[in-house]
């Protein structure tokens, strides 16, 4: 019993040391995000494959933090800015692309949408600076 405000000292001091996750990991200030295709204004019909660019940043799956890399996300209708403190949703509208893949075949209903990709951390946090291409507008006929 004598020992334990030595375990119940011990054990605080190990959560005080424990760092909260790495929000906004630094990213090169050079890092460019984009599509190889579709390009803006492109008019497809049926589903397409869908390419990410990436210069002077690494790809990587997700839960790897090596540091300048990440993985993919594609937003898709989304016109909500990312919230750079919380992770990027999963769902319809926010397709991760955690096993570090640079094409994705994409089925979407006709008529416009919009298309933005955002790299993640390991964590699916976005990066400081975010590093995320321009919004792209497709038709899908």
């Amino acid at each position: 019993m004598k020992n334990l405000p030595l375990v119940f000292l011990a054990s605080t001091m190990m959560l005080i040391s424990v760092p909260a996750h790495a929000q906004g990991r630094p990213a090169p200030k050079d890092a460019v995000l984009y599509f190889v295709w579709p390009q803006t204004g492109s008019k497809i019909k049926g589903a397409f494959w869908c390419r990410f660019g990436l210069r002077n940043m690494g790809v990587t799956h997700a839960g790897d933090n090596f540091q300048n890399s990440g993985h993919h996300h594609l937003l898709i209708d989304v016109s909500d800015a990312i919230d750079p403190k919380e992770p990027i949703p999963q769902d319809k509208n926010h397709l991760h692309f955690g096993a570090g893949q640079t094409e994705a075949r994409i089925e979407l209903p006709s008529g416009k949408h919009t298309l933005q990709l955002v790299l993640g951390d390991g964590s699916h946090y976005p990066f400081s600076p975010p590093v995320v291409s321009e919004k792209i507008t497709v038709t899908i006929r």
